[in-house]
C-alpha cells in the first residue's frame, strides 16, 4: 500500500470544505489526511469482519518500528484463508457469469474447426501462416479484435488502425499460449476461459470477473 501525500493534497484541492477544529495545524490535517486515503484503499477491496482496532494497532506498531504481534506464518495462513473467503463470496456473486463462459464453450469445443489445448484454451485457425513461431521470450507485433460472448467488443486494434507491439510472456495467460503455436502470418480465433484471461478480477469495466473471452489475433512479426 503506498501513500502518496501530493496525490492526496491533489484530490482534495478539488473538494474544500470546512476543517474540524481536531485537525487546526497542517500537521495534524496531513496527518489525518494520510489516515483517510488508507482507509479508502482499505475499503476499496475489504473483507468481512475486518476490524479497524487491529488496523490501527498495526499501523502503530509499524510507525514505530517495534516487533509485529503477530508472526509471519500466521499472517501468510490469515491472509491466505481471507483470499480464499474473499475469492469464494465473488463466485458466488458471479456464478451465472462463470456458467454461462462455461455453457459457451462446451457447446464450442464440440465444433469439428475448433481445437482445445489441455489448459482449456479453445482456437479456431482462420488463416494459417508459414513464418517462425514466437517464443515465450519474443517481442511481437500483431493485431486483434477482443469482445465478450456476447460479442460486445472491449478492444480492438483493427479499430485504432495501430497494430499492437508486445512481449509475449506479458500479456494474458490464454494469448502467451496461443502465440508460441501460431506461425507469423497466422489469423486465429482464441476462446479463453477466465482463468486464462483476467480471472476473478476482471480488467477495468469493461471486462467483468470471470469473464470467458474470444479474440481474432493476427500475428504479424516477430520483432525480436
Amino acid at each position: 500500500m503506498r501513500i502518496c501525500v501530493l496525490h492526496f493534497a491533489h484530490i482534495f484541492k478539488k473538494k474544500r470544505r470546512l476543517v474540524s477544529d481536531k485537525f487546526s495545524t497542517v500537521e495534524l490535517q496531513a496527518s489525518y489526511g494520510i489516515g483517510y486515503q488508507m482507509g479508502q484503499q482499505v475499503m476499496s477491496n475489504p473483507f468481512e469482519g475486518i476490524d479497524l482496532d487491529a488496523l490501527q494497532a498495526g499501523i502503530a506498531d509499524a510507525f514505530n518500528q517495534v516487533a509485529p504481534q503477530v508472526d509471519n506464518d500466521t499472517l501468510g495462513a490469515a491472509f491466505g484463508e481471507i483470499h480464499k473467503r474473499m475469492q469464494a463470496a465473488k463466485e458466488v456473486q458471479f456464478k451465472a457469469a462463470i456458467e454461462e463462459g462455461q455453457a459457451f464453450l462446451n457447446d464450442n469445443a464440440k465444433r469439428a474447426e475448433v481445437t482445445v489445448t489441455p489448459s482449456g484454451l479453445q482456437y479456431e485457425v482462420l488463416e494459417e501462416g508459414q513464418g517462425e513461431k514466437p517464443t515465450a521470450s519474443s517481442t511481437v507485433k500483431t493485431h486483434y479484435h477482443g469482445t465478450l460472448i456476447n460479442g460486445s467488443v472491449f478492444d480492438s486494434s483493427y479499430e485504432r488502425g495501430q497494430p499492437a507491439e508486445f512481449p509475449v510472456g506479458g500479456v494474458i495467460k490464454g494469448w502467451t499460449e496461443a502465440l508460441q503455436l501460431m506461425p507469423v502470418g497466422s489469423k486465429w480465433r482464441l476462446y479463453v476461459p477466465h482463468e486464462l484471461a483476467y480471472g476473478e478480477q476482471g480488467a477495468g469495466g469493461a471486462i467483468a470477473p470471470y469473464s470467458t473471452l474470444v479474440f481474432d489475433v493476427e500475428l504479424l512479426e516477430i520483432l525480436g
